[in-house]
């Protein structure tokens, strides 16, 4: 049986879950998430686990949040005043929304308060500061798909 090794091109079924078992992602229904290992197309926790493995084989992957998306940052945290952001923009806890830096780099933030003269908005990772859990089976050792 062929291993995985680093620069191969992989294909994965795979379903994430935080520590309260709750789904955040799933290939469920869906094609084999397919990338090449070792080159930082996935969260490192995750890639540093399929070197070895062999098509067909499953195992579950604990992933710590600093080999994932990484610790919140409190200075990613912002608040605006609630009188900047346009009447037609929702603002309920957890709506993404899309921001533009003034060198015009567009950042995705989620509405993490709203306050009677503020928002805060978050452009951390929605998955910062979480371990994961990957249930992962290797499909394909291969071409892109």
């Amino acid at each position: 049986m062929t291993q995985v090794k680093t620069g191969d091109t992989v294909h994965i079924h795979y379903t994430g879950t935080l520590n309260d078992g709750t789904t955040f992602d799933s290939s469920e229904g869906r094609e084999p998430l397919s990338f090449q290992v070792g080159s930082g197309q996935i969260i490192p926790g995750l890639d540093s686990a399929i070197p070895g493995m062999t098509v067909g084989d499953k195992k579950t992957v604990n992933v710590a949040c600093d080999d994932a998306y990484g610790q919140m940052n409190p200075a990613m945290r912002q608040d605006v005043p609630r009188n900047d952001i346009p009447a037609e923009i929702p603002l309920e806890v957890g709506t993404r929304l899309q921001m533009q830096t003034q060198d015009g780099q567009v950042v995705p933030v989620t509405v993490a308060a709203v306050e009677e003269s503020s928002v805060t908005l978050d452009a951390n990772h929605p998955l910062a500061g979480e371990d994961l859990t990957f249930n992962i089976e290797l499909v394909k050792i291969g071409e892109a798909a």
